[in-house]
Formats: C-alpha cells, structure tokens, sequence
C-alpha cells in the first residue's frame, strides 16, 4: 500500500513537473517569436498579434501532445499532433524532443520526425524538414540540433546527425552529415562554406 501510495505521489510530481517545464518552454517560444520578428516591432497590440502565427500554434499543440506522449497516453498525443498539423501546416511528431524558445517563421511545410531533438533558441523557417534518411523502423532515426540554430526555407536534414550549436544551414541545403559549431552550410549536399572567425 505505501509502495503504492509512494509510486502514484511520484507520477504525480513528475507530471507536474512536466507540465510547468512544457508550459515554461511554450513562453519562451512564444517571447522568441515577438523577439525575432521585426513585422512585430512597434506595434501596440504585438502580443495578440502573435496568436495568429501558424508557428506559435504549431508548437503549442506540439508542447502538449509530448506532455500525454511522455505520460505514455495512447492515441491522443497522436490525434493531437494531427489537428495540429490540419490548422498549421506544420507536422511535430509528440516524441520529438524540441528545447525552449524554438521558433517556427511562416510555418507551412514543416517536418519533425519522431527521434528528433532541438535545442533552445532555434529558428526554423518554412518547408524544412528533419526527417530519416534510411528504412531503419527504431532506433535514433532524425537529425539532432544545437542551440542556437538556423535552418533556412527548405532546407532538408536528414538522419541521425548531428547539426551543432549556433551553425546556419541555408536555404534548399541538404544535410546528411554532422555539422560542427558556428558554421554556415549551403547547397545539395550540403558543404560547409564558412566557420564563425573564417573561411573554410
């Protein structure tokens, strides 16, 4: 009985838990989205504004359905997930881990497999895809993101790579290949044309 009482007292924290770190990560996204579009500057109502962004939407919906995913919850974070992806354009699988004040510009097209993981601070923009590059049914399968990213307009990174921190992957690059930190990385394939500080 006390086991038991332990354990549930134990799940409910942990849900608790969860949910102010999904709720505290959802207002860092929204305060990312104000902070990183200049269309938002200036403007009185700027706030209520933001409610009509699909990406701010998307990852709402997306905070909540890896909340029931994480409680091991069948079906829903799935359906959630869906309706998600019918009003915005954007599809987030509920298992991919995705940091705070991740921003998704324009939306539209967005794809986030299920082993996914995003740093914070990372900008997307629309029609990117992190995706799998091979038939593998488990495993880590999609790409990983530092912080402090920036994946362009198209831009499709595909497997269990590894995108480091503060890099920017311009736009219709394809990336099937680890990116290090504070580099610039254009066309298909992707090759690193720059590192913060140089040339390569």
């Amino acid at each position: 009985m006390v086991c038991c009482l332990k354990m549930k007292l134990t799940l409910y924290r942990w849900t608790v838990g969860e949910a102010f770190r999904e709720l505290f990560y959802l207002i860092d996204d929204v305060a990312v989205a104000y902070r990183s579009d200049p269309a938002l500057r200036g403007k009185a109502l700027a706030w209520l504004e933001l409610t009509t962004y699909p990406g701010v939407w998307a990852m709402t919906f997306h905070r909540l359905a890896h909340l029931l995913q994480a409680l091991k919850l069948p079906f829903v974070p799935r359906l959630i997930s869906q309706i998600g992806r019918f009003l915005t354009g954007v599809e987030i699988h509920p298992g991919a881990r995705i940091g705070p004040g991740c921003f998704i510009d324009h939306g539209q097209g967005v794809v986030i497999g299920e082993t996914a993981e995003i740093g914070s601070n990372v900008l997307i923009y629309h029609q990117v895809t992190l995706g799998n590059s091979s038939a593998a049914l488990s495993g880590k399968r999609h790409p990983t993101v530092g912080d402090g990213v920036m994946l362009g307009a198209g831009a499709k990174i595909l497997g269990p790579i590894r995108i480091g921190s503060h890099s920017q992957i311009g736009a219709g690059a394809v990336v099937t290949k680890d990116v290090p930190s504070y580099a610039v990385v254009v066309g298909n394939p992707g090759r690193v044309v720059k590192r913060f500080g140089g040339k390569v």
